[in-house]
């Protein structure tokens, strides 16, 4: 399959769209999260809300589902129908209850369902999204109390969502078969709620080669040639995975 990613950059860049990306295969679309950014990233690259056959999110922070409203009000009011939305059966409430809620509700309209068709999936439980697409939800840690899964796509795509960095859990996963990883990136340390560069180049380099880094800050240029065996994610570029 291929992703494009439509935004490469943290929560904070203003030279990046926010980091969200684009899953193909065989003519099947799926946006994964769905950031402020991502309505303008989308207009760019040519593509309408109605082209995309669902999306994915990671987790509930702006930069990942800030565009949903528009993406919503868009369905329902230009094209006539209902977005597929596939969220961990954990995240449904709180994206409702903290994120979407106060500019999406409009009698009748008062829930998640009205807007989205909404498609649970369990931790740990393959799920085929599309014949040749399926993800696997793992929670990793990010922010103290706020939930946040990563994915698993096709038993060898590692795609982070904002994670803690973990060492371990990466090389056991290329222990299992994972082939790539594209993993969220803090340029600067400490890290405290995202991996850090410096502590993504304790990795083995045989994992390094694996990873490549994304969710950067706009000072990213000056990083080029400091990142070990790792490669930087470009926006707007589309990788075969």
């Amino acid at each position: 399959m291929d992703i494009t990613m439509l935004g490469t950059g943290s929560a904070f860049a203003k030279k990046y769209n926010n980091n969200n990306a684009l899953i193909e295969h065989e003519g099947f679309k799926l946006l994964v999260d769905c950031g402020i950014t991502l309505p303008r990233a989308l207009h760019e690259a040519e593509i309408s809300f109605s082209e995309l056959d669902a999306v994915l999110i990671s987790h509930i922070h702006g930069d990942h589902v800030g565009g949903l409203e528009e993406y919503a009000f868009q369905m329902m009011f230009v094209y006539g129908r209902k977005p597929v939305l596939y969220i961990a059966e954990t995240l449904i409430e709180p994206l409702w209850e903290q994120t979407l809620r106060g500019g999406l509700t409009q009698e009748p309209l008062v829930a998640l369902d009205d807007f989205f068709e909404v498609r649970p999936l369990k931790e740990g439980v393959t799920n085929e999204l599309h014949p040749g697409v399926t993800v696997r939800l793992l929670q990793t840690d990010h922010i103290p109390g706020k939930q946040s899964y990563s994915f698993i796509f096709n038993d060898r795509f590692f795609y982070s969502a904002d994670m803690k960095f973990n060492g371990e859990l990466l090389q056991r996963l290329e222990s299992e078969g994972i082939e790539t990883f594209f993993h969220d990136c803090q340029l600067l340390s400490p890290g405290a709620v995202h991996a850090s560069l410096d502590e993504l180049l304790t990795l083995p380099e045989s994992l390094q080669s694996k990873v490549f880094l994304m969710h950067y800050g706009d000072n990213m240029e000056d990083y080029i040639g400091r990142t070990g065996k790792m490669t930087f994610v470009r926006q707007g570029q589309t990788y075969t995975v």
